[in-house]
């Protein structure tokens, strides 16, 4: 049987893969997410939310929602379901599946098997033309060919179809090797952490397109970075019914420590925000389109168009038509601060 032809890659990601090929990385899955890595790759810039390893219980269901950024999903064991934009696909062991800017996606675990998720979350910039060197002139420290694999490697991200596939050339190992560079403390950690970010871009997107540490890693401020990524998460799903609970298990914290966290960064609850927000969405679109306040109300978060006048008119202090008369013959008045 070990040298059977007829095996498929699965079967031999199975044999090879499971909670002990990852049990280093279980002394503590969101490690990295602690360490602030941003670099320049080619002609863009590469910051890392997100590269962790989350587990789900059986039978759990991450709710629909869409990010802004890259997020690659890749399922070390375990099995379920995703939803996407094409359909449901079926979710097992050596899988991932990218979900780009603005994807809606909904995953399911299985109902007796729980599922063990490598997660990259990574936002990818373009950078303005002084920040890169012109091709035909710069051939010097090997940048012409990174610009160029930099470029080839984010078109194929941005081409690639949204339904799982292998991880047929071992992204995955990548995030154990970015993880014993922080654990082991290596020489050289965070230039290891950086090619690891860029070899699982890499591999990712060519699965589709068939000693002591003397330098200090960069800390985050947690609570600060908990909170943007819960501010962007509202941002992005304020149009329906959010809760606290969801955004805190998106952010991998309880709710009541999102909702301190909240009140500390903000001086404001969740629903507070979520609110205000909210409506300072809805005042633009009485200042720029004729959507009736019926519709308006539905398109931004609120049941109805009852309650929104009952909201707005409580913390606006006027009605939403006439703030509408009021703000359209002078444009430059902004809305409220967000």
């Amino acid at each position: 049987m070990e040298n059977d032809p007829g095996r498929t890659r699965y079967q031999v990601f199975k044999r090879n893969t499971g909670p002990l090929h990852f049990q280093h990385m279980q002394k503590d899955p969101f490690a990295l997410d602690r360490l602030d890595i941003r670099f320049q790759w080619g002609r863009y810039g590469i910051q890392v939310l997100r590269c962790h390893l989350v587990a789900f219980d059986a039978a759990t269901t991450i709710p629909a929602h869409k990010h802004r950024e890259y997020e690659f999903h890749f399922i070390a064991w375990g099995q379920g379901s995703v939803t996407l934009d094409d359909g449901t696909f079926p979710l097992q062991a050596g899988m991932f599946y990218l979900t780009g800017p603005q994807v809606m996606h909904r995953q399911d675990i299985d109902a007796w098997d729980p599922m063990n998720e490598l997660c990259l979350h990574v936002d990818i910039v373009e950078l303005d033309n002084q920040s890169v060197p012109d091709l035909s002139k710069d051939h010097s420290w090997g940048r012409q060919p990174e610009i160029l694999e930099a470029d080839e490697c984010v078109r194929q991200l941005n081409t690639m179809p949204a339904h799982p596939t292998l991880d047929q050339y071992d992204a995955m190992d990548w995030f154990l090797t970015a993880f014993s560079a922080w654990y082991d403390r290596e020489s050289g950690a965070y230039s290891t952490i950086r090619q690891s970010i860029i070899q699982i871009l890499l591999r990712a997107a060519r699965a589709h397109a068939l000693t002591q540490i003397h330098t200090a890693l960069p800390s985050r401020d947690m609570n600060a970075y908990r909170y943007q990524l819960a501010t962007q998460y509202i941002r992005d799903n304020y149009a329906r019914a959010i809760t606290l609970e969801e955004v805190a298990g998106e952010v991998h914290i309880c709710g009541r420590q999102l909702q301190r966290i909240m009140t500390e960064q903000s001086n404001e609850t969740f629903s507070a925000y979520l609110e205000r927000y909210r409506l300072s969405q809805v005042c633009l679109s009485l200042m720029h389109t004729d959507l009736t306040v019926e519709q308006v109300a539905v398109q931004h978060g609120f049941s109805n168009g009852s309650y929104l006048h009952y909201v707005f008119k409580k913390r606006i202090g006027q009605t939403p038509l006439r703030y509408r008369e009021q703000q359209r013959p002078a444009k430059s008045v902004d809305p409220p601060p967000v």
